[in-house]
């Protein structure tokens, strides 16, 4: 594997030398991190969350009209806490969590600096996981394997909990960042806990390979990053989803599931693995569409959980809420032989 590493991060283009510099001051900040107590580091992200509440208006206009939608369909569906459903009528409520959304993802920010630190012991003390039964026929089982994630509570969490207990490394696409250097740290650092990151251009090369091998492959599939997505209703409006895990379990035929951890307080998370139908009959488009809908309604009954907690909702999530116009996805289209598989910015 730290060939492997090694070899990714040859790869990538050269950095500037303030690029260099600020990658060194990311990894000196991680070791910090790493070495002082939790409680206050914590504290200290949520203060962190509060200030950018503030200065950030645009991005808390999208979370504030992204998290709406959400609450008010968890309102409609009798789904989430009653602070959750009393957000949909209620501006100061949608605003408090607004605001808890600017906390939570400065939490992650610091979970990412964090990673190193969470060896087999402090998941076992600090994740409890509802689906015990599901994650042992998931992880017990020989051969590939798609797991679906979103920008939800603690990325790396799950993830290392998956690696360890599967006890074999695992493949996710990651986003290309305009910064070399601090590309280069997450190649590195990701890979020395057995998550190989490559680029989105040769994902679906790289993938499939890995699938082939009987590895494990990772996708974030809450963000269209691409374009490529096709629209399902995503808590009752049209939402681009990337078609990437549809596509690796239609095509190698593995088993999908959709994975999470969100926090729970008293620093400590609680994790939900489930599996997604992949269907057998229908034409090829027909198949993908059932997938994406299946995870559309895993993805609904996740969030609901925690709205605060998916900072996927700074981002333009619904081309009918964006603050920001882009490209829209195309409706209903069938999924293209050669599209995207996917992937997350982290």
């Amino acid at each position: 594997m730290s060939e492997v590493v090694a070899g990714e991060a040859a790869r990538l283009p050269s950095a500037t030398p303030f690029q260099r510099l600020r990658a060194a001051v990311v990894g000196a900040l991680a070791g910090l991190a790493c070495r002082l107590p939790e409680a206050p580091l914590v504290a200290l992200a949520d203060a962190v969350g509060r200030l950018w509440y503030r200065l950030a208006p645009a991005d808390a206009e999208q979370a504030r009209r992204n998290l709406g939608r959400v609450a008010t369909w968890c309102a409609e569906h009798g789904q989430g806490s009653a602070a959750v459903r009393a957000a949909a009528t209620d501006p100061r409520a949608l605003e408090r969590l607004v605001r808890a959304a600017f906390r939570h993802r400065a939490r992650y920010y610091l979970e990412v600096l964090r990673v190193p630190i969470y060896d087999a012991r402090y998941l076992a003390e600090r994740l409890l996981v509802e689906t015990p039964a599901v994650v042992e026929e998931a992880l017990g089982r020989p051969g590939g394997l798609v797991l679906v994630g979103l920008h939800f509570g603690s990325l790396e969490i799950p993830s290392l909990y998956v690696i360890q207990r599967r006890g074999r490394p695992a493949v996710a696409p990651m986003e290309t960042i305009p910064d070399p250097a601090l590309q280069a740290w997450f190649v590195r650092t990701r890979g020395a806990l057995g998550v190989r990151l490559v680029d989105l251009k040769a994902a679906r090369r790289e993938l499939a390979a890995a699938l082939e091998r009987g590895e494990l492959v990772g996708l974030i599939a809450d963000r269209d990053l691409t374009g490529a997505g096709v629209e399902v209703p995503l808590f009752g409006s049209p939402c681009p989803l990337p078609i990437g895990p549809a596509l690796l379990a239609h095509e190698h035929d593995v088993p999908l599931y959709v994975g999470v951890a969100w926090r729970t307080g008293d620093r400590r998370y609680r994790g939900r693995l489930e599996p997604l139908p992949v269907p057998t009959e229908g034409s090829r488009r027909q198949r993908i569409l059932a997938v994406l809908e299946a995870e559309a309604r895993a993805f609904e009954r996740l969030v609901a959980v925690a709205p605060e907690q998916w900072w996927a909702v700074f981002f333009p999530l619904w081309p009918d809420l964006a603050v920001r116009p882009r490209r829209r996805a195309r409706r209903g289209a069938a999924p293209p032989t050669d599209a995207d598989t996917g992937g997350s910015r982290r």
